[in-house]
């Protein structure tokens, strides 16, 4: 019996081994990116979504988009009713996100735009951050012109979200959300450089059904 059990324990303590040499320790975060970090939220049903409010300046030129776990009904509800919320976290390194962690965010909700007359509904709420799903630094942008390019989001079920790759000033950021597994061009060529959201959910028509989440000029012009 000892014979068996000796090259099992052998082997186990081997296998231990193996894995804690396969878990690698990710540099440290770099300091660059601490700071005050801003988001805008919106939904499809119950699911809640995070969108970084990027601008052209580091450490804020970082395209971010995650899945939050909210239990807070109140908060959804807000977030699923209104046109606009946006949150003011406390100051961290937006690179925990880049790398894709779980984080929880004190932050300050507001409804509408903090910056522009937003109403601060919500005051300190934890938010989880389970997931990350997107994220695109904006180096080497393009120069403004009418060709649109969409990055593809895949979500469970078939479902995806376009992520607009904001270029140069003058651009725009948007995020749509498109509920059916459709073969279509994600790029375009629009009349001009800023087009208007309904120009781009036509030129999108033969994705399928879709669902704005986000459009913003005023920080890209």
């Amino acid at each position: 019996m000892k014979n068996i059990l000796l090259p099992i324990i052998l082997l186990f303590f081997s296998m231990v081994g193996l894995a804690k040499e396969e878990v690698k320790e990710l540099p440290p975060l770099n300091p660059k990116y601490m700071g005050h970090h801003n988001l805008v939220l919106f939904n499809k049903g119950s699911a809640i979504y995070a969108s970084h409010l990027v601008s052209y300046d580091e450490p804020n030129n970082v395209q971010i988009l995650y899945k939050l776990s909210v239990q807070d009904i109140a908060l959804i509800q807000l977030v699923r009713d209104a046109d606009l919320v946006t949150i003011k976290p406390e100051p961290f390194n937006l690179e925990r996100m880049m790398r894709g962690e779980k984080l929880v965010l004190t932050a300050d909700v507001y409804l509408g735009h903090f910056k522009r007359g937003g109403l601060l509904t919500y005051k300190a709420l934890p938010i989880e951050f389970s997931k990350k799903l997107y994220h695109r630094v904006m180096e080497d942008l393009e120069q403004s012109n009418n060709r649109q390019k969409y990055d593809v989001v895949q979500l469970p079920r078939n479902e995806r979200i376009l992520v607009h790759k904001i270029q140069f000033p003058p651009s725009y950021a948007q995020v749509i959300y498109l509920a059916d597994d459709v073969s279509c061009m994600t790029n375009f060529t629009s009349s001009k450089a800023v087009p208007t959201p309904e120009e781009t959910y036509y030129k999108l028509t033969y994705c399928g059904a879709m669902k704005p989440l986000y459009y913003e000029t005023e920080d890209f012009k």
